[in-house]
């Protein structure tokens, strides 16, 4: 009996002895972490921030000159910068990748790579100069994307939301009379006429789908709004209302149709790929509203020249 209560103690004080030899494993750990932060401090924080503007395919040459095939936004958000690493995200078309790489202090050259788990990620080969990143994108898989091979003209600028950010005719895509057109979800029509001499000639119109004055108007983030302040509304027009409400936010639209209205604009910064939890209570139900009479809401096509 007393043989068995010696080794109950001996194996109490070997559990005692291996959770405390745990305890002391995981805060020497924490320790090393802080004095790993505290050996690496950050540097150059006056380059933190987000740079946004065109991601660009390489031009390609074509019988009437070099052509670029691909347009896009791009954000690139520096995070942290130490001595041996730069750490951020790069942000477009709603796909927000995080990057961890270098810069040349002397040359301010920096290479950024994103992790290369995503049949879209790449390297970033960029160069600051004053407020702006110039330089290029190259996929890991060349294969993978349409275009492999991208140019970047990024220029600081600072996020901050405002609920009194409008479109304007000034800078939305729009058609001869103002008002913006969905270039980018046409619906072609196949027409016959039959000439003079009795040949059947088939030519094609194609009509795309047009918004009303109204998005110019209409406030989703400032104003509550009722079925009978969006009576009558073309399905277009409550899609960029209730979409600007993102925009203002910082949202990085995936669909090409709400990119081509808010890219375009001095105002939008994408930031981020979700910005629900940002929304204020007003927002979130002008969105709901929105959203449910978005389902019977018709849209309005015309032709259009460009």
């Amino acid at each position: 009996m007393k043989t068995n209560f010696l080794v109950a103690c001996s194996f109490f004080a070997l559990v005692i002895s291996c959770e405390k030899e745990a305890k002391s494993e995981e805060k020497a750990k924490t320790d090393s972490l802080v004095y790993q932060k505290e050996i690496e401090p950050e540097l150059h924080k006056e380059w933190y921030g987000i740079y946004t503007g065109d991601f660009n395919s390489e031009p390609t040459p074509t019988d009437y000159g070099s052509s670029i095939d691909e347009y896009k936004k791009i954000s690139v958000k520096i995070n942290r910068i130490t001595k041996d690493s730069v750490y951020g995200y790069s942000l477009v078309n709603g796909n927000l990748r995080p990057f961890r790489g270098i810069v040349n202090e002397n040359s301010l050259a920096f290479i950024l790579d994103e992790p290369g788990n995503d049949k879209s990620d790449g390297r970033f080969q960029l160069k600051l100069k004053q407020d702006s990143l110039i330089g290029d994108w190259s996929a890991f898989n060349k294969t993978s994307v349409k275009s492999p091979e991208k140019t970047l003209k990024l220029v600081r600028k600072e996020f901050a939301y405002n609920p009194n950010f409008m479109l304007s005719k000034e800078n939305s895509e729009e058609s001869d009379y103002g008002n913006p057109v969905d270039w980018k979800s046409g619906k072609v029509q196949k027409n016959s006429d039959v000439n003079d001499d009795g040949k059947t000639q088939t030519y094609e119109n194609t009509f795309y789908r047009s918004a009303s004055d109204h998005v110019f108007k209409i406030n989703a983030s400032k104003q509550k709004l009722t079925e009978m302040d969006l009576k009558n509304l073309r399905k277009l027009d409550l899609q960029i209302i209730r979409n600007t409400v993102f925009a203002r936010h910082g949202y990085s639209f995936k669909k090409e149709t709400y990119r081509q209205f808010f890219e375009n604009t001095d105002w939008y910064v994408p930031v981020s790929n979700n910005v629900d939890a940002d929304l204020t209570p007003l927002e979130k139900d002008n969105v709901a509203l929105l959203a449910r009479l978005e389902k019977y809401a018709e849209d309005h096509y015309d032709t259009f020249g460009r």
